[in-house]
């Protein structure tokens, strides 16, 4: 009996290994799963996980790629987990295959050998599609390679508070092209203040007109204008280009006018400077204007509602408009060639027209590839835009388009060098105006308060402290 039964439990054995090893062979192959740290926040967060999503369902599942998003807060709290991870410090989790960052963030990490030059994953008709400013940023020693993938860019606008802005133009005549230059937006400020003067019995009670978000962009781009690279970094090494000349025009249209109470700052944001009637116009990013007040409060029991106009950045007068280029891009990390090859695709992918307005357009980031970036191609694609996204869009991929775009090359604590070039200006007027506040609650005329502050050597002394402050990043 037992040998009639051993040729079938033979046979059964052998179908069973058999079967094994067709499911063995012919088991799914573990996907190719790749991390992605982002700092991302409100809708756009939202829209970057729709799409991580969308692409896991489709690309990713026909390609067997998994994403995997995780948020690390802002971007200060990302930068440190980066470094953290890269650093293999106790307690870090390990480096993502890929996450948000900047110039900066790209060359510190590219200097420890973990960054990937993602030019061989593209063809030149790939590059093509891109557009050449946003793709050279990703260029971090000017030799052709590409640490930074670009997913969503920015500029600056000016916004302004119509509604505020009506009975003034109207008592001075002043209109929206008075704005179109720097020297411009200096005058009208004047007036501002002159014309807010006059409407009570106190001198020197006038209100400023205009502030600046980011300073440096100022600095920088205004310095390009005229001809100077102020951080002229090449290889990751920087060369300063500090030309007095430049250097006081700049101040001039920046230093001066915030003495005198022209200009100015109180908030966090100028935004906020706007919603409480502390400005009524600021330079911005595009990206922020989800965020221009809808009404003043002038203070908790009077507010009203306004309504804004969005104008281009002004330009010096007679000098060629160079416009801010912001907005982080993607980068990778080394990893296997699997992963990288995944990091692409998903790049790829997620910079496709339909997917990257999806992502950027309502939160006011401008799209990466000539084929997305313009307004037809925006609103062909069916997105409900306000009023105000459809102004920031319009002006900002104007000046994507007209304007030269600029950002500076990374170099060593090359954010540090921008942040002490910003701080040496904003200090110097911050404090400077608190003076003159000062002197003039005192009894002291504008003239006599504002005096020692606006001679050449006053300047000079300045000029001299700050060079020599930013001669230590240079090479």
């Amino acid at each position: 009996m037992r040998s009639r039964f051993r040729p079938l439990v033979s046979l059964v054995l052998s179908a069973a290994l058999l079967l094994g090893c067709v499911g063995c062979g012919g088991s799914a192959k573990a996907p190719t799963t790749i991390t992605v740290w982002n700092y991302y926040s409100g809708d756009l967060l939202s829209s970057f996980n729709a799409l991580v999503g969308q692409f896991n369902a489709t690309v990713g599942k026909e390609k067997n790629i998994v994403v995997e998003s995780f948020n690390q807060g802002n971007v200060t709290d990302l930068e440190a987990n980066v470094l953290a991870a890269a650093q293999g410090k106790v307690g870090a989790a390990a480096l993502p295959n890929l996450y948000s960052g900047y110039a900066d963030m790209a060359y510190d990490l590219d200097l420890m050998g973990k960054v990937v030059d993602l030019a061989p994953y593209l063809t030149a008709k790939e590059k093509a599609a891109y557009v050449d400013g946003f793709l050279s940023e990703g260029d971090l020693m000017n030799n052709g390679e590409l640490k930074i993938f670009p997913v969503a860019k920015s500029t600056e606008l000016l916004y302004l508070n119509a509604t505020d802005w009506a009975p003034f133009a109207a008592a001075t005549g002043v209109t929206y092209d008075d704005l179109a230059t720097l020297e411009g937006v200096v005058e009208v400020a004047r007036q501002y203040y002159d014309w807010t003067d006059a409407m009570t019995s106190t001198p020197n009670d006038g209100k400023a007109f205009f502030g600046r978000d980011a300073l440096a962009n100022y600095l920088l781009c205004g310095a390009q204008e005229m001809g100077l690279t102020i951080f002229d970094a090449k290889n990751g090494v920087m060369t300063l280009h500090f030309d007095k000349d430049v250097i006081r025009k700049l101040w001039d249209n920046f230093y001066v006018p915030y003495i005198k109470g022209w200009f100015g700052a109180s908030g966090r944001f100028r935004s906020d400077d706007v919603k409480t009637g502390n400005l009524l116009a600021y330079v911005g990013s595009s990206a922020s204007s989800p965020f221009f007040p809808a009404q003043v409060m002038t203070n908790d029991a009077e507010s009203h509602a306004i309504e804004p106009a969005i104008l281009p950045c002004p330009s010096f007068a007679g000098c060629s408009p160079v416009a801010a280029q912001q907005g982080a891009g993607m980068i990778v990390t080394k990893g296997t060639d699997a992963q990288i090859r995944a990091c692409v695709e998903f790049l790829k992918w997620f910079t496709q027209p339909e997917n990257n307005i999806a992502f950027s357009v309502n939160s006011g980031y401008l799209p990466v590839t000539h084929a997305a970036a313009s307004l037809n191609a925006i609103q062909a694609s069916g997105l409900e835009l306000t009023d105000i996204v459809t102004q920031v869009l319009d002006l900002s991929l104007d000046a994507v388009e007209h304007d030269a775009l600029y950002t500076t090359h990374a170099f060593l604590e090359g954010s540090t060098a921008r942040t002490t070039l910003q701080n040496a200006m904003t200090d110097a007027a911050e404090a400077d105006r608190a003076i003159v506040k000062e002197r003039l609650a005192a009894g002291q005329t504008a003239e006599e308060a504002e005096a020692e502050f606006l001679t050449d050597e006053y300047f000079d002394q300045w000029y001299e402290s700050t060079k020599a402050a930013l001669e230590a990043y240079a090479g």
